[in-house]
C-alpha cells in the first residue's frame, strides 16, 4: 500500500516537474516576444525625445510588448505548457482568471520598468532581468494552483 502511494506520488511529482519545464519554455518564448517588442521602444523612442519626456516611453514600450506576449502565452500556456491540468471546457473561467493573473504580472512588470527607469535611473535594459526572474515564478505559481486548476 505504501509502495502504490510513494509511486503515485512519484508521479504527481514528475508531472509537475515536466509542467514547469513546459512553462519554462514557454514563458521564455513569451518573455522573449516581450523583450523584442519592449526593448527598442524603449531604448530608442527615448532617445530621440527630450529630456523631460524620456521618461514615459520605457513604460509605453511595456504595455505594447505586454499585449503582444499575453496574447501568445494565453495560446501556448492553455493548450501546451498546462495542458493536463483541469478541464478545457470551462473556457470562461480559465480566460477570466488568465486576465486576472495577466494584470498582477503586468501590475508587477510595469513597477519594475517605472521604478528601475524612473526613481533609479536605471538603462532601459534593468527592467528585463526583474521581469524575466521574478514575475514569471508569481505567475507560475497562479496559473498551476488557481487559472488551470
Amino acid at each position: 500500500m505504501a509502495t502504490l502511494q510513494t509511486h503515485g506520488r512519484i508521479e504527481q511529482l514528475r508531472a509537475l516537474f515536466w509542467q514547469l519545464v513546459r512553462f519554462g519554455l514557454t514563458g521564455g518564448a513569451a518573455t522573449a516576444i516581450y523583450a523584442a517588442v519592449y526593448w527598442p521602444i524603449a531604448t530608442y523612442a527615448q532617445a530621440r525625445w527630450p529630456l523631460e519626456h524620456r521618461s514615459v516611453w520605457p513604460l509605453i514600450a511595456n504595455v505594447l510588448g505586454y499585449l503582444v506576449s499575453m496574447v501568445a502565452g494565453y495560446v501556448i500556456h492553455s493548450r501546451w505548457s498546462f495542458r493536463d491540468v483541469g478541464a478545457r471546457d470551462k473556457v470562461s473561467r480559465t480566460g477570466g482568471r488568465f486576465l486576472v493573473v495577466t494584470l498582477v504580472s503586468f501590475a508587477l512588470n510595469t513597477f519594475f520598468v517605472w521604478f528601475l527607469t524612473g526613481p533609479m535611473h536605471g538603462a532601459t535594459w534593468w527592467p528585463l532581468v526583474t521581469n524575466v526572474f521574478v514575475t514569471p515564478m508569481v505567475t507560475f505559481v497562479l496559473y498551476r494552483f488557481w487559472v488551470f486548476a
